[in-house]
């Protein structure tokens, strides 16, 4: 199966949710959340930065009760363009 290339709107929403996975983090060491969440820190550190802004779906749930944030307050930071761009319209 080919995987069809990222829309810029899909770029964008994986840089939010990286910096939103960044500020939870906050003061905790990246390698230590990685491990608690049962991914390498390099796959951590690729998906804050927004390289990697297509994540598992498991990926993100591990991230969400490692730091302690409601999935739904992910999926807003996610679909935070999509509804804005509703708004504008």
């Amino acid at each position: 199966m080919v995987r069809l290339p990222l829309t810029p709107a899909q770029v964008e929403a994986g840089r939010r949710l990286g910096a939103a996975l960044r500020a939870a983090r906050a003061e905790r060491e990246l390698p230590e959340v990685a491990v608690s969440a049962g991914i390498s820190p390099e796959t951590l550190r690729k998906i804050e930065s927004g390289r990697l802004p297509t994540p598992a779906f498991g990926t993100v749930v591990a991230l969400s009760r490692t730091l302690g944030i409601p999935l739904d307050e992910l999926a807003d930071s996610w679909q935070q363009g999509a509804a804005e761009q509703r708004s504008a319209s």
